[in-house]
């Protein structure tokens, strides 16, 4: 279960600020979180009217996130750090 806390940013160059807390799974406080955004960014675009926002984790670490809302999808970038990196290989006889 992860908790998002929102709020309005002042004006200037972010849309609104978030922070995102974890701990049943183990995280405190998530750095920046792609996932709790895609929640967030629809509520944001609704309220503010706008489809393209721009949005500021407030953890420690902190970090901006660019995003698009398209109704059912949302579209987030930004700069990233790398968590994990994985090869999955499929046996083609699958019952």
């Amino acid at each position: 279960m992860c908790l998002h806390v929102t709020a309005r940013a002042k004006a200037g160059e972010y849309d609104c600020i978030t922070r995102s807390f974890a701990p049943k799974c183990g995280v405190a406080e998530d750095p920046v979180c792609g996932r709790g955004h895609c929640h967030v960014v629809s509520i944001w675009a609704k309220a503010l009217g706008k489809s393209e926002l721009t949005a500021y984790q407030a953890s420690a670490r902190g970090g901006v996130l660019y995003c698009r809302y398209e109704g059912k999808k949302t579209i987030l970038s930004g700069r990233a750090a790398l968590f994990s990196e994985a090869n999955i290989h499929f046996d083609e006889e699958v019952a």
